[in-house]
Order: C-alpha cells, then sequence, then structure tokens
C-alpha cells in the first residue's frame, strides 16, 4: 500500500490494526495492554478506529471517556509513553503521507501529554 495523502477509514482501520499489533508485540506495552483489555482487542480495535475516525475525518462516531478510561489503568509507567508515540509514529508514517502523519501524531502527542499529567502530574 503506498502513502496515503489524505486520512481514510480504510487507512486508519489499517493504521489501527498495524499499531496495536506492534503495542501488543512489545515487550513493555503488551502486558500492560492485555492486562487492560483482556479478550476484548476486537471491541477495543473497533473503538480506536472510530476515535481515529471523529479525530481525522470528523465522523463523531466516538463517544467515551479516555481520559478516565485510561486513568483505571494500573501499572502505567512514565517510559511506555516514549514507546507509545514512537510506534505511533512509524505507524503514521508507513501509512500516510507526511503531512498526514504529522497531523496524527500532533494530536497523539497532545492525548499522551494529558494522560502523562493525569498519571504523574
Amino acid at each position: 500500500m503506498s502513502a496515503l495523502d489524505i486520512p481514510t477509514r480504510e487507512g486508519l482501520t489499517d493504521l489501527v490494526h498495524g499499531f496495536y499489533a506492534d503495542v501488543r508485540a512489545d515487550a513493555q506495552l503488551g502486558p500492560l495492554f492485555d492486562r487492560a483489555i483482556g479478550a476484548h482487542w476486537d471491541t477495543h480495535l473497533e473503538r480506536m478506529v472510530e476515535f481515529w475516525s471523529t479525530v481525522a475525518l470528523g465522523t463523531r462516531s466516538f463517544k467515551g471517556d479516555v481520559f478516565g478510561k485510561h486513568m483505571a489503568v494500573d501499572g502505567v509507567a512514565p517510559e511506555h509513553f516514549a514507546v507509545w508515540l514512537r510506534l505511533w509514529g512509524q505507524h503514521t508514517e508507513r501509512v500516510f503521507a507526511p503531512e498526514v502523519a504529522r497531523e496524527l501524531q500532533t494530536v497523539a502527542h497532545g492525548i499522551a501529554r494529558n494522560l502523562f499529567r493525569g498519571y504523574f502530574g
């Protein structure tokens, strides 16, 4: 697949599924996410596609408490954020053209910053 110049639902689906496959395979993030999500990966992936579709496409298909859900996860450490952002950067750059990838990375950095503050002040 060549890099997409505009975000599409198909591109976002590819992004989310590839990203979370690497998250699950990561030695630091995998166990944390598996404990939090358990047997509900299909539902989580679906919700994440809806979340990023809302962000990138304006679909407004995602409803939920992102901050509250994440604050309930035990075992989050500061170094997890750098790994998460690195993987996100790799996947956005694989799926999308540089301008789109940067936009998605900017949103992810904002999310990470807010969650980091919530966990660590």
